[in-house]
């Protein structure tokens, strides 16, 4: 029996980007379509099969660990980048701004789909969902020379809707308007009490 069930959650992407220089900045260059390859996408910063350990995994690993890249992709929701823009007040929110690789459009609630989860492509590029991206405050600094006086505001705006980070299962091309399902694993939800 398969350990991924494939959903009726079907996604279309809307937008797709590469940081080019993280040192340079988190923005995103807006692209028509992405070369995804196991070390993640071609000439996008946060690519590799290693990465160095970050405050995320602070529990486990000193900063500057050599760790395996889980978070090749920054994966956001149309849906979630409208409601985080109304909750800063503000009319639309540019997915460069958040350091976007791919926005899809049609899975409700995406921001919270299972860890280890799936995004396929028609054409069979795999994305694994590694786990929510939990809001920072370097959107906010993007956002905030873009549009002073409003990027204080989006780190509680962004609270359970920053999306999923990812990294690639299956090689392949994405393309702005390419099809996505979500496969989730078949299993229960974990409840550690006896």
């Amino acid at each position: 029996m398969p350990a991924l069930i494939p959903t009726d959650h079907v996604a279309r992407i809307t937008w797709l980007g590469r940081v080019p220089d993280r040192a340079a900045g988190l923005a995103s260059v807006p692209v028509t379509e992405v070369v995804a390859g196991f070390a993640g996408i071609e000439g996008e910063a946060h690519s590799g099969l290693t990465r160095a350990a970050c405050v995320r995994v602070s529990a486990q690993h000193l900063k500057g660990t050599e760790i395996r890249n889980v978070r090749q992709l920054s994966v956001l929701s149309a849906e979630e980048i409208a409601a985080i823009a109304a909750g800063m007040g503000i009319e639309t929110l540019d997915p460069a701004w958040l350091g976007a690789s791919m926005v899809i459009e049609g899975i409700a609630d995406f921001s919270h789909v299972p860890p280890s989860s799936r995004l396929q492509a028609d054409s069979g590029a795999t994305l694994v969902v590694d786990m929510e991206n939990r809001p920072c405050i370097y959107p906010g600094r993007v956002i905030e020379a873009a549009l002073p006086g409003k990027g204080a505001a989006f780190k509680a705006a962004a609270k359970g809707r920053r999306g999923v980070t990812a990294w690639i299962e299956r090689e392949g091309v994405l393309r702005l308007g390419d099809r996505v399902r979500l496969h989730i694993p078949d299993q229960p939800a974990w409840n550690p009490s006896p």
